[in-house]
């Protein structure tokens, strides 16, 4: 009798979320965005947001919650009901965030619901025009013909081109000097005067300079970018598993019902699915990515692990 009943508790349970997800939603949808709004990623939650709206029935509003490097939108869907009201649209700052603070501020694979990765916005190798290089093994033979002599700039310290350039130095055995920016504009411009030889600069970034005084040597993607389809990837270039970017990609709170992942999954990889978003995207300077939720969550804890390692071995500064 006991198992009868729990079986009929269990089909009760599935039942009633069978149910929520058909009903859902029935109210506005709030998508926090943990960075200012007019960047990538807001125009892409706010696309999304758009289409969402109009195939669901039901507003689905971006809210911006910026401060400290993602830190507190993320803290607020954290603390919000696991019911799929309250969804986080964020880029991978928010695994990057846990490697590089002496106490993380949540746990990626514990505190929220992976739903889908949307797409990402690669970034590339780069050298000024001085340097005699224009392949990765030639960039490689150039740092090591003069070891601590070069120099590459950053977005800043603990971003993802510092920790991007690090791991480059580790796998290759080279010696740079790192020249820390307040942002990745001023990075790629101390990189077009040759004040550095170097950066991992990001391909939308560089493409919106059109500068002959750069020259991208390899891309830090797994696979090629559509955004510059003839350059390889550092993977092909001799530094297997090599991988760094921005994605984007919505969560929501742990314990998000499944049904709902299901349904907000499948709506979202229909209107990715289309022309117009496609393009929109690209426009955006980003490659599509439509992971499954099983897949998004293993880039968090695979770029957790990868970034954790690089910041031990780096020795880089902790907050």
């Amino acid at each position: 009798m006991k198992r009868i009943a729990a079986l009929v508790f269990g089909l009760l349970a599935l039942a009633g979320s069978a149910i929520n997800a058909a009903e859902y939603p029935d109210r506005v949808v709030r998508i926090v965005v943990p960075v200012a709004a007019g960047g990538g990623v807001d125009v892409m939650a706010r696309m999304l947001a758009q289409k969402l709206s109009e195939r669901l029935g039901q507003q689905f509003v971006v809210e911006n919650r910026a401060g400290a490097a993602g830190v507190i939108g993320s803290k607020l869907v954290i603390g919000s009901p696991a019911d799929g009201y309250t969804l986080l649209y964020t880029p991978s700052s928010l695994s990057l965030t846990v490697a590089v603070n002496k106490t993380p501020p949540y746990d990626v694979a514990k505190d929220f619901t992976p739903i889908i990765n949307v797409a990402i916005s690669p970034y590339a190798l780069a050298v000024p025009a001085s340097v005699p290089a224009h392949t990765l093994k030639e960039f490689i033979a150039y740092a090591k013909a003069n070891p601590g002599k070069l120099s590459y700039s950053s977005a800043g310290v603990g971003s993802a081109s510092h920790l991007a350039a690090e791991m480059l130095k580790s796998m290759a055995g080279i010696d740079m000097v790192h020249v820390p920016n307040k942002g990745m504009n001023p990075a790629i411009l101390d990189l077009m005067g040759g004040q550095v030889q170097a950066m991992f600069a990001s391909v939308p970034g560089m493409l919106s300079e059109k500068s002959d005084r750069i020259r991208p040597v390899a891309m830090a993607e797994r696979k090629r970018s559509a955004l510059m389809p003839d350059l390889p990837t550092m993977d092909e270039s001799g530094l297997p598993g090599f991988e760094v970017a921005n994605w984007a990609g919505l969560l929501g709170p742990a314990g998000l019902d499944p049904a709902i992942v299901k349904k907000l999954h499948g709506e979202i990889v229909a209107i990715l699915d289309t022309a117009e978003m496609k393009a929109r995207i690209r426009t955006l300077g980003f490659d599509m990515i439509v992971s499954t939720p099983e897949a998004f969550g293993t880039q968090l804890r695979s770029d957790v692990e990868r970034w954790s390692d690089v910041v031990k071995k780096a020795n880089v500064p902790q907050n």
